[in-house]
């Protein structure tokens, strides 16, 4: 059984950091694709970064760009976010996701994490 799962969460005041992790188990994570998304109260869910199957080739949504990083650690079978500078706008859960041999343009996903709640206040 393929799993996500999403830690490192939290309240944090503007302009501070946060990281996220997504840990992996169930699937042969190198061949994945992984993915931010995230979701706030009313919102759809949108996209945030990519980090492909090859190569480490990423991208960014505009409104996170020079903020956030995407990164993956195919030994620890895990990817992170890194968030600096974080804006009030940025309160959302956040989801990671993996999608089988993808790019950095999301197309598949195969599984999702259960999200983990970030809050930036002013």
């Amino acid at each position: 059984q393929a799993q996500l799962e999403e830690s490192g969460g939290g309240l944090v005041q503007a302009g501070g950091s946060l990281r996220l992790s997504c840990a992996s188990s169930g699937l042969t994570f190198s061949s994945y694709a992984m993915g931010w998304f995230r979701q706030a109260p009313g919102n759809e869910r949108e996209f945030v970064a990519a980090i492909g199957w090859i190569g480490g080739i990423t991208n960014y949504a505009d409104s996170v760009k020079g903020r956030f990083t995407i990164s993956r650690d195919n030994a620890a079978n895990a990817a992170y976010l890194q968030m600096n500078s974080l804006k009030p706008e940025d309160t959302a859960v956040y989801y990671c996701a993996a999608g089988y041999r993808g790019g950095t343009i999301w197309r598949r996903t195969d599984y999702w994490g259960q999200g983990t709640q970030v809050t930036v206040s002013s």
